[in-house]
């Protein structure tokens, strides 16, 4: 497998950023076969964006799983981004990072790297703050993804904390949404006047895909049964399934809001939720 480091300047983002990008290598079978009938012009991959969570970066995914051994078995390119605590969104200064994942990001990945740019060879996943900006990018883009994959969240909503505690197992709706971590910006996020007929009405988006008959992207949940995050992907689930999306959750008992989860997760959904060719995607394809 190839593990790509990039540093560019983004335009969306008015400064410097990073990405890492797996691309998958060529299988053992291949490899018997000569380099000019293994090495195709035009050959791609399908592609997933893989979001971190609040405090990240880019580099998590391949530090603490087995995302590169998970991509490259699966012949599945991953494109991760460093988008600090912005919690995916655009904020008034001007530093555009819900506008960089999902128009810039794209672009330039689909022009540097052999990846594919069909909505059922494209997918978007993330965890925590990342399930936030994943499902806000499936959501408000049904074209341009086939799936999402949600760990240990989804997307803030009005009403609802971004975090909950749980005191003598149960829900204490202790609302701790000015938390550091992303600098009070979810706080406005959940303000129903702040986010109304914008791009962060994430759920008002996701029922008007519904009735607008859209091709609606499926949706894969997974949490822990004492992860912070379990109230809100539960409702969430609750609400796309009866809206008429394509749903699974599994809710994992005795594990929380963390990496031993969110690896195992990657590596089911690699093998048996995402609808994934496992193969290159040469030009007749």
């Amino acid at each position: 497998m190839a593990v790509l480091k990039m540093n560019f300047l983004s335009k969306a983002l008015r400064m410097n950023t990073n990405i890492t990008v797996i691309l998958p290598t060529i299988s053992f079978d291949l490899s018997l076969a000569g380099f000019e009938d293994t090495y195709i012009p035009g050959m791609k991959y399908q592609a997933m964006y893989l979001l971190h969570g609040g405090s990240g970066d880019d580099s998590d995914y391949v530090n603490f799983t087995n995302i590169v051994r998970y991509a490259d078995r699966n012949k599945l390119a991953v494109i991760m981004p460093s988008v600090n605590n912005s919690c995916y969104t655009d904020y008034e200064d001007g530093t555009r990072y819900f506008t960089y994942i999902t128009e810039e990001l794209p672009r330039l990945c689909k022009t540097l790297f052999p990846i594919s740019d069909k909505r059922e060879d494209t997918f978007i996943a993330g965890l925590s703050m990342g399930s936030h900006g994943a499902m806000k990018a499936a959501m408000n883009y049904p074209e341009r993804y086939a799936a999402v994959l949600l760990m240990s969240g989804a997307s803030y909503r009005p009403g609802v904390p971004s975090m909950v505690k749980t005191v003598n197992g149960k829900i204490d709706f202790d609302n701790i949404m000015k938390s550091p971590v992303s600098g009070g910006i979810d706080e406005k996020i959940n303000d129903p006047e702040y986010i109304k007929g914008t791009v962060n009405d994430v759920y008002a988006a996701a029922k008007n895909n519904v009735e607008l008959g859209k091709k609606l992207p499926k949706v894969f949940f997974r949490v822990g049964d004492s992860d912070h995050a379990l109230h809100r992907a539960t409702l969430a689930e609750k609400d796309l399934r009866e809206w008429g999306y394509e749903t699974r959750i599994e809710v994992i008992q005795g594990m929380g809001h963390e990496w031993d989860l969110w690896d195992e997760t990657l590596k089911i959904a690699l093998q048996e939720w995402l609808p994934l060719r496992r193969d290159i995607i040469y030009p007749e394809d």
